[in-house]
């Protein structure tokens, strides 16, 4: 049985996926398009596995994204070795991918690298993304890291808790004179809300705990998270703000908490490639400090 998996091939797969065309990826690795097309058959046929949808631009399948996420593993491991060597490239540096939300990365995720040594010699590439879904770039090998709501580890991954991102139902004191004069589960379902895109249900889910249906249909999507915060604190609906975020505006009087009882917890975790990577563990180390000091 053919077990081994040829590098040349798998990166070439890889290739393939990140330039999008097999064109792209021939001109990349310098080689023509027939020799891009014939790797990647041989590869297919040696794992017995369709890898590729063939589309503009080219999808790894579900077995495609095993070897994209092995491909991508393999590479860090080959830059960790050189600079042990002390052989890496001149001026090279070390690329982190790493998937995080959006309220982590408005409010405390920026601080944590920060922490990260210099002599590291880093260089980070951040994916923004919901927190329910950071894991699935991860599983596809997009990405090395990830802040995630799932403690559920990623295949090749190991996870650890970082604390809780609590939010709270807010509007401005106008807002509040206007549209929630009445009990506050039916005037919430009446009320203009903010959500970040059409996938955000923290404020639906904040209504169905208080036995209502969901929020209004009148939804004004913000695709920030300080601009969602902006558009709550003008008036432009109600919605669940991050309580880092809410605290000095509460203060001030610009805010308004609408049930400082229920407030929504969200746990968060981080999941990163099983490697013995420097790089990532130093950015591991510096995250969860810092989740410490900020989340609950």
């Amino acid at each position: 049985m053919m077990t081994e998996l040829p590098l040349d091939q798998v990166r070439t797969l890889l290739a393939v996926v990140d330039e999008g065309t097999f064109d792209a990826a021939a001109a990349a690795l310098h080689v023509t398009p027939s020799a891009v097309s014939q790797r990647v058959k041989a590869l297919e046929q040696r794992t017995g596995r369709v890898l590729l949808v063939r589309t503009k631009p080219v999808r790894p399948t579900e077995s495609g994204e095993v070897v994209v996420r092995f491909a991508r593993q393999l590479a860090r491991l080959e830059r960790d070795a050189l600079a042990e060597l002390g052989m890496p490239g001149e001026g090279e540096v070390t690329r982190v991918s790493v998937a995080v939300n959006a309220d982590s990365l408005a409010t405390w995720f920026l601080g944590a690298l920060t922490r990260v040594p210099d002599r590291e010699r880093l260089c980070f590439e951040l994916r923004r993304e919901d927190e329910t879904r950071t894991a699935e770039l991860l599983r596809e090998g997009l990405v090395m890291a990830a802040v995630t709501s799932s403690p559920e580890a990623v295949a090749g991954c190991s996870v650890r808790a970082l604390g809780r991102m609590r939010y709270l139902a807010a509007a401005g004191p106008g807002f509040v004179s206007r549209y929630l004069t009445g009990p506050l589960g039916d005037a919430l379902t009446e009320a203009p809300v903010v959500t970040f895109d059409r996938s955000d249900d923290i404020q639906d889910g904040f209504l169905r705990k208080l036995g209502r249906r969901g929020a209004s249909r009148v939804r004004h999507a913000v695709p920030t998270s300080e601009g969602f915060v902006e558009a709550v604190e003008l008036g432009l609906g109600w919605g669940m703000v991050p309580e880092v975020q809410a605290s000095s505006l509460l203060r001030a009087g610009r805010l308004v908490s609408l049930a400082p009882d229920r407030p929504v917890d969200v746990p968060l975790y981080w999941q990163q490639w099983k490697l013995d990577s420097p790089a990532l563990g130093a950015v591991a180390e510096a995250v969860t400090v810092a989740a410490s000091q900020t989340l609950r």
